[in-house]
């Protein structure tokens, strides 16, 4: 193996040994770090557990919601390998108060597109619900109209980064949400079924469960006082202990078939108003016969009522009242229409199921002393749940993985890519010889990469990158997930012919065919032709000395990959890509300046810095180790004595023994074109004058 061989097989042990070691997962920010995101008077309470998890407290010290980081508790690696931070502020509802990026690393943000777009994105969280399906993107073959899927507008160039955020702020916030409040619902909630009619009469709803009692006498009141400050508090309870203290009826009136069986006409009307302008609120009638009643005198309405409380699967419900006059249906006992009645209504995005059982808990309260008297209470619970079939289910809708939207959303860029990618393989495998002899050969040549530069580069944003490689080193070496890679599939299947590539030609057919910066670099060795400048040659000896600075480029990028990753991402800037592909020299004067000056080189040093100084073509050149064959024919002769096809070769890849230095190979074919060109290949060119000297035998 020669030298080249072995530094290369070398650099490539250490770039994938370094890579597979594991990394610590980041380490939750300070309280000092995390409290100037907190917006006031809002503030950050205490830490709940080692993930990063905080309480958000009020204005008045109580707790209001959770804070947390995206980081910690799902570290999905972004491009650069590194995850995306975001403090992520949600209610105790479930609902995003806030989501602010807190640090990323993302290439396309660093150094590329403007920064506040990226901020920016984030603040459309706010008033969405986890319970809602948000997805980023447009909707796929139609509108928003009547879709249960909430879309987050993207970044033009940057959707990748953006949803892999997106996947850290849902993964994270459902975390949260399973652990801290569980009763919060993940998916679209159950809701009444208005095309199911049934009548009913009171007696069908009560003998079926759908109007529940509860009754509590005077004496099971003492009772529950016994023993207490309070127990001798209530004489009417003593006077009269077989009397009814709370006569409760409930009555779920979601479903129009029940309301209309237990309400008046015109409140019927008014309740399906409401219900048109709140439509995921769910009512709740509440009847009361019994002399408890079921608010204070203090009760304010349209608030919460100070003695009701409810709960199901151990986790709250929040009731209000719906401040809707209540005229009850003829029909029901005349008892009911004397009692306090009241319409509670809570959200069921928060997780409340009408047809699973729940509990509703009343206050009895009695009051020692006259003086600021001390007021004791106990509590009275019954349960209720309403038949499934007055309710629908609807199909819980699962968005699509991001990877499949990024296909659906470049389809057709994807199509004609593949096209392309398809008959330059096949060309160049089967037909290459007659495409290297072809007369028209070089114009073919340059029609390919000006293809190659205007559709795969500035079009489609296909410029590999060695930002793509030290990710995923970096995703090993911290133990994280590939998935960022499904993010852009048009840079996959990219990477997908440029491995086959390595077993078929080395690394000519990225940097010879489909690196759009190399095909710049081609048309500006071109133009520096048609001008007429002097071309640069370096010597045999330089040129060997040069071609070993990439690996070195490659060597710091690798230990800035593992001893300073923060600073690798302006590292990374070594290569022109972003600022003369991602964004058409649209950067900071410096970026741009140094992309032209690469541009400028070229036109008098043929591709000098493909050549000598790109850490990706480093990177390809290792991995043309993989090659399978010698692709490239040879003759005897060539080497010794014919030395046309290294004098020929730009890329100084013959050596003079005639052997092709397949690593520094770029797949031109210019070589191909000598070989097989009986005016110009030297031994074919001998063979041909000997064939005429030849005298036939007599």
């Amino acid at each position: 193996m020669s030298v080249c061989k072995s530094i290369s097989a070398t650099v490539l042990a250490v770039f994938f040994c370094c890579a597979t070691l594991l990394g610590a997962q980041a380490e939750p920010l300070d309280r000092d770090v995390l409290e100037p995101y907190i917006v006031p008077p809002m503030s950050l309470g205490e830490k709940i557990n080692d993930k990063g998890v905080w309480q958000l407290l009020n204005s008045g010290g109580a707790e209001a919601g959770y804070v947390f980081e995206t980081e910690p508790m799902a570290p999905l690696p972004g491009f650069s390998g590194a995850a995306i931070n975001v403090l992520v502020v949600l209610d105790l509802d479930g609902r995003f108060l806030d989501a602010q990026l807190i640090s990323h690393n993302e290439p396309i943000f660093v150094s590329g597109l403007p920064e506040k777009l990226f901020y920016d994105f984030f603040k459309q969280y706010r008033g969405h619900s986890i319970s809602d399906t948000l997805v980023v993107g447009s909707p796929y073959g139609g509108g928003t109209e009547g879709s249960a899927l909430v879309y987050l507008d993207g970044v033009t160039k940057g959707t990748a980064s953006v949803r892999i955020a997106h996947e850290s702020i849902l993964a994270a916030a459902l975390q949260v949400a399973r652990e801290k409040m569980g009763g919060i619902s993940s998916g679209p909630p159950a809701y009444p079924d208005r095309s199911y009619e049934e009548d009913l009469t009171w007696d069908d709803l009560v003998s079926q469960g759908i109007a529940a009692r509860k009754i509590i006498s005077n004496a099971e009141i003492d009772a529950a006082f016994a023993d207490t400050l309070w127990e001798d508090d209530d004489p009417e309870a003593k006077d009269a202990p077989d009397e009814p203290y709370l006569d409760l009826w409930i009555v779920d009136i979601g479903a129009p078939s029940i309301a209309r069986a237990v309400l008046s006409k015109s409140s019927y009307a008014e309740l399906q108003d409401f219900l048109e302008i709140s439509d995921t609120d769910e009512p709740v009638l509440l009847i009361e016969t019994g002399r408890h009643g079921l608010v204070t005198e203090n009760f304010v309405r349209n608030t919460a009522p100070n003695l009701i409380s409810a709960e199901q699967g151990g986790f709250p419900i929040a009731f209000r009242d719906s401040d809707i006059y209540i005229e009850l249906n003829d029909t029901l006992p005349e008892t009911l229409h004397s009692g306090a009645a009241l319409i509670l209504r809570t959200d069921r995005r928060l997780g409340f199921d009408p047809t699973a059982e729940w509990t509703l808990k009343i206050d009895a309260l009695r009051a020692h002393g006259s003086f600021q008297p001390e007021i004791g209470s106990i509590t009275v619970e019954t349960t209720h749940v309403t038949p499934e079939r007055f309710y629908a289910r609807p199909e819980v809708i699962k968005p699509t993985p991001p990877w499949v939207d990024a296909i659906r959303n470049r389809a057709t860029d994807l199509i004609i890519l593949g096209g392309f990618l398809l008959a330059l393989t096949a060309w160049l495998l089967f037909g290459m010889n007659r495409l290297a002899g072809h007369r028209f050969f070089a114009s073919v040549r340059l029609s390919i990469l000006a293809f190659v530069t205007v559709f795969i580069g500035w079009w489609g944003q296909g410029q590999l990158s060695i930002a793509t490689p030290l990710a995923v080193a970096r995703a090993a070496l911290e133990g994280g997930s590939y998935a960022f890679l499904l993010y852009d599939p048009f840079s996959l299947v990219i990477w997908g012919v440029t491995l086959l590539g390595f077993v078929l030609w080395g690394r000519g057919m990225f940097c010879g065919w489909l690196c759009p910066f190399g095909a710049l670099q081609e048309f500006a060795h071109h133009l520096g032709r048609m001008l007429r400048l002097p071309q640069i040659e370096p010597s045999e000896l330089w040129h060997t000395r040069l071609i070993w600075l990439k690996y070195l480029v490659l060597a710091g990028l690798i230990i800035l990959l593992f001893r300073a990753p923060a600073a690798l991402d302006k590292a990374i800037e070594v290569e022109p890509f972003k600022t003369a592909i991602t964004t058409f020299f649209i950067r900071e004067w410096y970026y741009v300046a140094y992309a032209i000056g690469v541009l400028l080189l070229s036109m008098v040093l043929f591709k000098g810095f493909c050549r000598y100084v790109c850490p990706l073509g480093a990177v390809m050149a290792i991995g043309g180790l993989l090659r399978g064959r010698d692709w490239i024919a040879r003759r005897a002769e060539c080497g010794s004595p014919c030395q046309l096809c290294r004098v020929k070769c730009n890329y100084g890849a013959i050596k003079k023994t005639g052997k092709i230095q397949y690593s520094e190979c770029f797949q031109c074919l210019d070589c191909v074109t000598i070989h097989d060109d009986e005016k110009r290949c030297v031994p074919l060119i001998l063979a041909a004058k000997c064939r005429k000297l030849e005298v036939p035998a007599e």
